[in-house]
């Protein structure tokens, strides 16, 4: 079985894993910004990111795909945080993990407001693994600091309790 078949089979398993069988912790991945200039990637419109041009914000970074039911369910809360946490220095980073036309007509669909990057698990399988995700379930948050620190992961839905524990609290300060 090619590695991407096997990731996204491997993936089509453990995204249907419920809440009480996801794992969340908190956790610093790496140091600051080192962490965030390592992750490049287009946006669906084929324009390259950096992670760290978003530094200095809190960051949700969520790793999805469209055929992943749980990310389906979690997509309007992130939406919702984005739109309403925006000013505070919030930012919804989005790694879709499946077909650049997929991924657009599913944001055009659904009206997703934060920013999405395109990962093709042909190329970025080992994406998950190097964000601590070493089971490859989606879906899959990290809360970034403003320091660019990660400092919470998590597989599985990203509940309106984690945010509120594990996010707000970075946006109600503006120091690193």
């Amino acid at each position: 079985m090619k590695t991407s078949n096997l990731f996204l089979a491997a993936g089509l398993v453990f995204c249907s894993i419920s809440r009480s069988t996801a794992f969340a912790e908190t956790v610093v991945l790496d140091s600051g910004k080192e962490i965030l200039s390592q992750l490049a990637l287009n946006d669906l419109q084929d324009k390259p990111h950096h992670l760290d041009e978003w530094y200095g914000k809190v960051i949700i970074l969520n790793f999805w795909a469209t055929w992943c039911g749980p990310c389906q369910i979690e997509i309007p809360h992130l939406i919702q945080y984005q739109s309403e946490y925006v000013d505070k220095g919030l930012r919804v980073v989005g790694i879709g993990l499946d077909e650049a036309r997929k991924l657009n007509n599913y944001v055009r669909t659904v009206g997703i407001n934060y920013q999405v990057l395109h990962a093709d698990p042909q190329h970025y399988s080992h994406l998950l693994q190097d964000w601590g995700d070493t089971v490859g379930v989606l879906p899959y948050t990290v809360v970034i600091n403003r320091s660019g620190q990660p400092v919470y992961r998590q597989a599985g839905i990203f509940s309106d309790e984690a945010f509120n524990v594990y996010v707000k609290p970075l946006l109600d300060t503006n120091h690193f």
